[in-house]
């Protein structure tokens, strides 16, 4: 058995705080010498970015749609292990789920890593209800355990000794703290959520402003001990190392301030299966490296299209790889990337072009949300039938699409492209708006790795 402190931040609804909270906990024990390992409940790349800057430690992903019971609790021991405490935080209110039962909700996952839950409790017009709230929660679910209670958004002192005599008179949950209300510590909003960190460097100051509010007012030490007395968990099996032979087939990666959403579990799977990766800037690199295959992933690439089209070089070497062969697999943004253009409000920005069509920004969200795909005969990385999980969120729309586009995917669940199908073909490339986490599509790095060494294979033939 293992002993891993370890806390679940939850709340009633979304928009109460967590994030705040979570940020500004991770930075104040990260500041005081704590090893502090993040995590996010359910499909996330934004959140993930800035509490991987709080904490200084890659945050990982947690989920009970995509990922297994058996996968979740790998992944928790396998980067809590060794840290003086695990951070997870939830989304949406902490029952909420895709079904009645909550089958994929924050206190799921909570009872799932047999973590304790902080409540954090949006405090915006409302006092002594406050305690009945917090009644509610802690006697919905019996097999988890709320910790401990945050207090956000207390307007005054008044304010805060009504609710805290009420909680104290009427709850058995200690109070652990509370954050007053401050514009100072907002961190601006995207269409998809929060501003990616690595984008807006003169709001990390924010985290710091958010790591000092929560040491002044939160009780660090019972939170401490809340989290240390999580019961111990036993311990994963390990697998073993699998050895590659020489030479390693290299995968490009785009990753840039356009395409930055990838799970760190996919990069990993890839390297795991005796890839090298190379990583490509859509808008500074020139020439398109030595590589065996591509993977481009998400991001905003409608936010800098200009940068991205202005290079031409890149794009012409990009489309030349394509037609010859290359294995290529893109995620929503990568998509965008390989159509003929991005069409804004301004302007039509031409890109790629491995597909015969353009992709328009539209005001409203046209898919959000989780996604099933069944695999399609013709797909180059998965046999027919197949069936991937995963999720899907853009504000785009495929426009022109010829009819005699081959598809990669019918969409189970999910908007997809167009006609309940998704993930355009052209001979060994995949663009989709499905994105995956390689957790739960472990077929996903085998196939794309097995295909860039018959790639390279073919390369070193010809040479």
């Amino acid at each position: 058995m293992i002993h891993m402190p370890r806390l679940v931040v939850g709340a009633v609804q979304g928009r109460s705080g967590k994030t705040t909270f979570t940020l500004g906990l991770l930075k104040a024990l990260r500041d005081k010498g704590y090893q502090v390992q993040p995590f996010k409940k359910g499909p996330d790349y934004i959140d993930p970015s800035w509490m991987t800057f709080a904490s200084g430690r890659e945050c990982r992903n947690l989920d009970a749609f995509m990922m297994s019971k058996e996968q979740i609790r790998t992944t928790f021991q396998t980067h809590s292990l060794g840290k003086d405490i695990s951070v997870v935080e939830g989304a949406m209110g902490l029952f909420d789920g895709l079904d009645v039962e909550g089958s994929n909700s924050t206190a799921e996952l909570a009872h799932i890593i047999q973590a304790p839950v902080i409540l954090v409790v949006n405090c915006t017009r409302i006092t002594r209800s406050v305690a009945a709230l917090i009644n509610g929660v802690t006697g919905f679910d019996s097999r988890i355990t709320i910790g401990g209670v945050v207090l956000n958004n207390v307007a005054r002192p008044r304010h805060q000794n009504i609710m805290t005599e009420s909680i104290k008179k009427y709850c058995n949950v200690p109070v652990i703290g509370m954050l007053p209300k401050s514009k100072n510590i907002e961190i601006p909003d995207r269409h998809l959520g929060l501003i990616p960190a690595g984008e807006q460097d003169m709001l990390l100051e924010r985290v710091d402003n958010l790591g000092r509010l929560v040491s002044e007012n939160i009780d660090l030490d019972l939170l401490l001990k809340i989290a240390g007395q999580a019961v111990d968990l036993p311990e994963i099996e390990k697998k073993p190392l699998i050895i590659n032979s020489e030479p390693k087939p290299k995968i490009g990666v785009i990753k840039d301030r356009a395409f930055s959403f990838y799970y760190p579990e996919n990069l990993e799977a890839l390297t795991g299966e005796g890839a090298e990766l190379v990583e490509i800037n859509s808008m500074t690199t020139e020439n398109l490296p030595e590589v065996d295959a591509l993977y481009i992933g998400g991001g905003f690439p409608e936010m800098m299209p200009e940068e991205i089209s202005g290079n031409v070089a890149l794009r012409q070497e990009i489309l030349n790889a394509a037609q010859a062969g290359m294995p290529i697999y893109a995620e929503c943004g990568g998509l965008m990337y390989l159509t003929k253009a991005i069409v804004t409000e301004n302007a039509e920005y031409p890109m790629v072009g491995v597909f015969d069509c353009k992709v328009q920004m539209e005001k409203k969200p046209q898919g959000h949300g989780y996604a099933i795909q069944e695999v399609l005969a013709g797909n180059p990385f998965y046999p027919e039938g197949f069936v991937l999980k995963g999720h899907e969120f853009h504000h785009s729309s495929i426009i022109e699409l010829s009819e005699q586009q081959q598809f990669g995917f019918l969409t189970q669940r999910g908007k997809g492209i167009a006609d309940g199908k998704d993930a355009l073909v052209y001979k060994n490339v995949l663009a989709t708006y499905h994105h995956l986490h390689a957790s739960s599509v472990e077929l996903w790095a085998e196939q794309l790795v097995k295909k860039a060494k018959v790639y390279q294979e073919n390369k070193l033939k010809k040479n």
